[in-house]
């Protein structure tokens, strides 16, 4: 049990690292939270800092995710498909709520990436996929991660049929769709009036 809890954290944790406020500190010396939108994730560190840092920040809040699970299931190799989701979502609720920053983080979607990238490659790959799509058509990467957020529950239900845990991933990709829609809540806001950005 002290084993289990120790991987909790450690997924928390390694989800909760800042690497937008890392990247803006150490490129510009400025705290990303004060410039654009105020968020530490990539969009915003690819209008204010810089598109190469934007999309390095990108990968690396997906790589955080991937690893994470990656790592614990290597080191825990007893580890049921279940007690992976659940180290997973945690790992994303690190990268939201980060207890070091206030737990004023992220909105979760590359770490989200990283997660189901380990978790259930197939379908993470296709609901990426659609991302890439909408961006290039909208260049608009809230709406790509909002469409995703749609896309990902239904890719599980037809890519997962038969298996044992499809009805926790299309549980849990539900509420990932519903809680990235809360964490973009003013870009939904913003889309509805025309007035989101986008990236050129």
């Amino acid at each position: 049990m002290m084993v289990l809890m120790g991987a909790f954290l450690a997924a928390y944790l390694a989800g909760s690292i800042p690497f937008g406020l890392l990247v803006g500190y150490a490129v510009k010396g400025i705290d990303i939270r004060k410039h654009g939108s105020g968020n530490l994730g990539a969009t915003n560190v690819f209008r204010v800092v810089g598109k190469k840092w934007g999309i390095g920040v990108l990968f690396l809040d997906a790589l955080k995710g991937y690893l994470v699970l990656v790592g614990l299931v290597h080191w825990l190799t007893e580890l049921g498909p279940y007690t992976q989701l659940g180290l997973g979502v945690t790992a994303i609720l690190g990268h939201v709520f980060p207890i070091w920053l206030r737990f004023k983080g992220g909105k979760g979607v590359a770490t989200s990436l990283g997660v189901f990238l380990a978790l259930i490659p197939g379908p993470a790959l296709v609901t990426f996929g659609v991302w890439i799509a909408v961006f290039v058509l909208s260049r608009i990467i809230s709406l790509a991660s909002l469409a995703a957020a749609l896309f990902f529950p239904g890719v599980i239900f037809v890519m997962m049929a038969g298996t044992p845990a499809r009805s926790a991933y299309l549980g849990i990709s539900l509420l990932l769709a519903g809680f990235i829609f809360f964490t973009h809540r003013a870009n939904v806001g913003r889309l509805c009036k025309k007035e989101e950005k986008r990236i050129i």
